[in-house]
């Protein structure tokens, strides 16, 4: 996969994730140990996203 197509994977991931959170959360009685997970695993995602961003405006 280039380095295009792996940032655009990472924004959708990020979307994707950023709407499961919302979901999760606008529920009568949200899962704290689902909402943790989904916001651990959106911030990696956004860390890579950051790194592969840099490095491409730096290449």
């Amino acid at each position: 996969m280039s380095m295009d197509g792996r940032i655009e994977s990472l924004k959708e991931r990020h979307a994707s994730l950023e709407s499961r959170i919302a979901d999760e959360d606008g529920r009568p009685r949200p899962d704290t140990d689902t909402l943790m997970r989904l916001k651990v695993e959106k911030l990696h995602v956004k860390e890579e996203l950051d790194r592969l961003l840099g490095a491409h405006q730096h290449a």
